[in-house]
């Protein structure tokens, strides 16, 4: 049974002037001062904060440090060298390398046309993927996605059974007429290495742009095509401007891949036949530098790559503003 509050009981509780008697606590306030709710986002993004400075930041500005020392022998070169502080000697050793330079280039040959050859491939695949008469849509996305899952070493070393002149499918086909492709050629080295980068990436990049397209509203699709537009003039005149964001997104990851390329030429060089060295790209360079005992000479030929590939990055996103500004 239910009772109704008695007033008389109520006023026990309290005290004369209206306040709760001193032996009852107060409940505590739950308000946050203003510094406090600014504080609380960074709390949630600490433990990001924390990992991204000790992964990525500590190591930059630690290689960035170690570039300014040079090591010296003193003597006829019998004892250990020691480091000292000589900020340019590292710097003017890696410009005038010419194995160094000479990956450099061969990497801004790499990025020059295996980015846009792939991209090329990837945008291909968005658009049959997004198209309304494909059959097997899912199956075709899934297939396409598969090369990336596979691991760069793991698919390195079935290329390298591909690119073999004893195991080589490829040329066993071309036997009959007698002929066989020299992949390993001075000539066709990188560009067996591209092969390789391709296949493993243009399908991830095409499921990039392939979320970007199904941004596009259905309505100014239906309209095209109610305007008589055909499928080509739909995908060059509303698809491809609409994933352009996409496209720009994968262009930069894809310049910063080709600059850290390591896996596939490192895997393919013992059986290379000597067409693919030990400095074949920036970092297999900087890597030879480490296993020679050189750190600094390795950290600076990092820190050069770096500020290339920002610049490259740079002028890229500054380039296409202004294009998309036009």
């Amino acid at each position: 049974m239910t009772h109704l509050a008695d007033p008389v009981r109520a006023s026990a509780h309290r005290g004369t002037d209206g306040t709760s008697p001193p032996g009852r606590s107060r409940r505590p306030s739950t308000r946050t001062t203003p510094r406090a709710r600014r504080l609380r986002p960074l709390l949630f993004c600490a433990p990001f904060i924390v990992l991204f400075a000790g992964m990525y930041l500590a190591p930059i500005a630690y290689a960035a440090v170690s570039s300014l020392f040079a090591l010296h022998r003193t003597g006829l070169g019998l004892t250990a060298p020691t480091a000292r502080f000589d900020p340019l000697s590292n710097y003017t050793q890696a410009l005038q390398d010419d194995a160094f330079t000479s990956s450099l280039v061969r990497v801004a040959l790499f990025g020059v046309v295996q980015v846009p050859v792939m991209l090329g491939i990837a945008l291909l695949l968005a658009l049959l993927f997004d198209a309304k008469s494909a059959r097997g849509r899912g199956f075709f996305r899934l297939s396409s996605f598969l090369p990336y899952a596979i691991p760069g070493v793991s698919a390195a070393l079935v290329w390298s059974f591909m690119y073999s002149s004893q195991s080589s499918p490829i040329n066993r086909l071309l036997e009959p007429l007698g002929a066989a492709v020299p992949f390993f050629d001075e000539d066709l080295a990188l560009w067996s290495v591209a092969n390789i980068v391709t296949w493993s990436w243009a399908g991830y990049n095409a499921i990039i742009i392939y979320s970007a397209l199904q941004s596009i509203p259905s309505e100014v699709l239906e309209a095209a095509r109610m305007d008589g537009a055909s499928a080509i003039r739909i995908a060059w005149s509303i698809k491809i401007p609409a994933v352009r964001g996409a496209l720009v997104l994968t262009t930069v990851f894809s310049i910063i891949g080709s600059a850290q390329l390591f896996n596939e030429p490192t895997v393919l060089q013992p059986v290379s036949g000597g067409s693919i060295s030990s400095t074949f790209t920036p970092i297999m360079s900087a890597q030879s530098a480490v296993a020679a005992g050189n750190h600094h000479y390795a950290a600076a030929q990092s820190v050069l790559l770096a500020v290339a590939v920002g610049v490259v990055s740079f002028a890229f996103f500054k380039l296409t503003e202004r294009k998309g500004q036009a």
